[in-house]
């Protein structure tokens, strides 16, 4: 046998495009030390790369997709208080302002935030001050005409964005940062517009229904039990669309969240869980 003869060795090291990757390595059986310094080498080589692809694998499943990652539907679940939050939208019948909840959130001084539309403010600039002045509420916006977002292009949707963003800091000298979209519906590219624009992109967790006029009180508050807890993002109407809405907000204030000991609290500050918590 011929010790100096040479033998060439194939070793795949990868995969691109559903091809294997081979490196040809040529050595001389007779050299045993050049042979085992690049076995050494291919092996170290290998190992770096398969530990460079099995961390970007890692990291990718990490990270949550980017909507996912910008749209805020709950507090920490450490926190031991709830948003009660009311969409103002606009409506074609009736006040479109529940006075009566808002009376009883006044008088007991129970902290909410409520999602302003353009139109709706349009039509209750006296209710907008109203609101604005209660230290313990908190406003964000809706919508100019609570449109359905994707149906509309990134510039279309940030124009309804802006409008009730814009009339509240140019009429009541308001900042207004959270936004919740009309119906709940977005693409990615609301949640790009939103982002852009500075603004909080709040959803909710518990869906009270209390604009169905065909559940009653009762049926309101067992979804309400079986739902709330802590860090909940409550979503109801002040509108005058909620038949119920001012007593499942009485039955949470005296029983549900002091049963449970929870807190109300605005949305920010659920997010930083800051506030008077109950004993």
């Amino acid at each position: 046998m011929n010790r100096d003869a040479e033998h060439t060795t194939n070793f795949p090291i990868g995969h691109k495009h559903g091809s294997t990757v081979v490196v040809r390595i040529s050595s001389i059986n007779s050299t045993s030390q050049m042979r085992s310094g690049i076995l050494l080498c291919m092996r170290l080589r290998c190992s770096s790369w398969i530990l460079r692809l099995t961390l970007a694998v890692l990291l990718a499943m990490a990270l949550p997709p980017l909507t996912q990652a910008q749209v805020i539907k709950s507090g920490s679940p450490s926190c031991p208080g709830v948003a009660l939050t009311f969409d103002l939208c606009p409506v074609r019948k009736g006040t479109g302002y529940d006075q009566a909840l808002i009376d009883y959130l006044i008088e007991q001084k129970i902290p909410a935030t409520f999602f302003m539309s353009g139109k709706w403010m349009a039509r209750h600039e006296q209710q907008v001050q109203a609101l604005l002045q209660v230290p313990f509420f908190e406003v964000g916006t809706h919508g100019e005409v609570h449109t359905h977002l994707p149906l509309h292009s990134s510039e279309e949707q940030k124009q309804e964005i802006l409008g009730p963003v814009r009339l509240l800091k140019t009429k009541y000298s308001y900042k207004a940062i959270l936004f919740r979209p009309p119906y709940g519906e977005f693409n990615d590219e609301t949640v790009n517009v939103v982002r852009t624009l500075g603004l909080q992109f709040i959803l909710w967790n518990v869906v009270s229904g209390d604009p169905d006029l065909t559940i009653t009180a009762s049926q309101i508050e067992d979804r309400l039990k079986r739902s709330v807890r802590k860090g909940s993002v409550i979503v109801m109407h002040a509108n005058g669309k909620g038949k119920h809405t001012r007593e499942v907000v009485q039955d949470l204030h005296e029983q549900l969240l002091l049963e449970r000991n929870l807190t109300p609290m605005t949305i920010s500050d659920l997010l930083t869980c800051k506030g008077k918590v109950a004993p």
